[in-house]
């Protein structure tokens, strides 16, 4: 699909989409902590689909209602010797210990980027837990036989926050008892805190965390109770490109965003002031209007997601902009720093990257110009947002790469005023 954005001012309420990261860890809990559990606002990207076929594929049972899921559980027996995560790396790294607590062989499989992306940790720790584990040189399909038997152990948290994640579902939902997680090099904290906050929504033990450098289980789960209720957050992720679309376009009411969320991705509202954006943030809403915004520094390397977003805000802010944290980009959706850089250079933007730096020239206008998503659907939003206000049309090829996390995106900001055309 080709998306067409032409200059567009923009103004309105929108509410924000519901948060992927919030969603799929809630499924994951679901079936981990077994019994009835409702789901309201859920999410419909392409990844929370693929999580709820991940969780059927390992026994539990769905029932959609109006804005509710009812996920029955009576814990992880797999119905199914092959799971498939779509394109989703935090399903594939998340769901991959929880598949491992099966005692039979089990296939997990993806499609996209997600097959070039590395799955050494699984050959790496997994064997630790008693669990065998074959893949294709360190990539996917991977083959799992477990049970898990949780031990003491130590791993490398530098790459993704989220096998951190998937360890601490398995470790709870397979009881874990007297154990310790030692984790180094961890990244993208505010993601383990999210996961610790779904677990303890969702009755599971907590492990205690010694300043995430270690989580320890004592075997003591909660009271457990037969059902529970839970909301998905308003997603911040989806959220920045709404807020700095705001921010370059047009006054624009944002609501759904809870600013006490532990979504990493929260910090854009850090960005957004630091470049004096005009910005209003109250308990129910944030109100973002266009003035005039100069060159910022922002570390991004507990929110690498925020990058693309960034860079669109940093086309419209005067001097040169520096975030941090380019390493963390190799491995996503598109080798996002390179992406970056060569579909805004299309549109005039100069991006230098040295070393763990990315220097944003902006303040000099865009130009409207034939750019590609590179099947990344955060590129996609980013290149879309920057068109609002770029001399001349953008059009955006293979711009359906949005429906992996925010299918609404081109409808919501066309609510809002944007003028953009879709064709097949």
């Amino acid at each position: 699909m080709v998306v067409t954005v032409e200059p567009s001012s923009i103004k309105g309420e929108i509410w924000a989409p519901a948060s992927k990261s919030s969603m799929q860890r809630a499924c994951a809990a679901a079936i981990a902590a077994g019994g009835t559990s409702i789901i309201r606002n859920p999410g419909k990207s392409n990844d929370d689909k693929a999580a709820l076929g991940v969780i059927q594929a390992l026994g539990a049972a769905i029932e959609q209602k109006e804005n509710e899921l009812i996920i029955r559980s009576s814990g992880i027996h797999a119905r199914s010797t092959t799971v498939h995560c779509g394109e989703s790396g935090l399903g594939i790294r998340m769901f991959t210990p929880l598949v491992a607590l099966n005692e039979q062989a089990i296939t997990i499989t993806g499609e996209g980027s997600l097959v070039t992306r590395p799955m050494d940790f699984f050959d790496e720790v997994l064997p630790q837990l008693q669990v065998s584990v074959q893949s294709q040189q360190g990539k996917l399909p991977l083959v799992v036989k477990g049970p898990v038997k949780p031990g003491n152990i130590t791993i490398d948290g530098s790459l993704s926050s989220q096998f951190l994640t998937g360890i601490l579902l398995a470790y709870a939902a397979s009881g874990a008892k007297d154990v310790t997680i030692t984790v180094t090099n961890l990244k993208s904290k505010p993601y383990v805190d999210l996961t610790l906050k779904v677990m303890e929504d969702f009755g599971l033990e907590v492990p205690q965390n010694n300043n995430y450098e270690s989580f320890y289980f004592t075997g003591n789960r909660p009271t457990v109770t037969d059902s529970r209720t839970y909301t998905v957050e308003g997603d911040w992720s989806g959220g920045a490109f709404l807020l700095v679309a705001a921010a370059i376009a047009g006054e624009t009411i944002i609501k759904g965003l809870d600013v006490f969320s532990t979504q990493a991705d929260k910090a854009i509202l850090q960005a957004l002031m630091s470049c004096g954006a005009g910005i209003s943030i109250e308990p129910e809403q944030i109100t973002i209007r266009p003035v005039p915004m100069k060159a910022f520094h922002f570390n991004a390397t507990d929110c690498p997601d925020l990058f693309p977003p960034l860079v669109a805000l940093a086309a419209y802010c005067e001097g040169t902009t520096v975030i941090e944290g380019v390493g963390r980009l190799t491995h996503k959706e598109s080798n996002r720093a390179l992406t970056l850089q060569e579909e805004f250079g299309k549109m005039g933007l100069s991006i230098e990257l040295q070393d763990d730096l990315m220097l944003i020239k902006g303040g000099n206008g865009l130009t409207g110009a034939k750019v590609h998503s590179h099947h990344d659907h955060r590129i996609a939003m980013a290149c879309a947002v920057a068109a609002l206000k770029a001399d001349g049309s953008t059009n955006i090829e293979k711009a359906e790469a949005i429906n992996k996390s925010y299918p609404d995106f081109y409808e919501h900001i066309r609510s809002l005023g944007a003028k953009l055309n879709q064709e097949a």
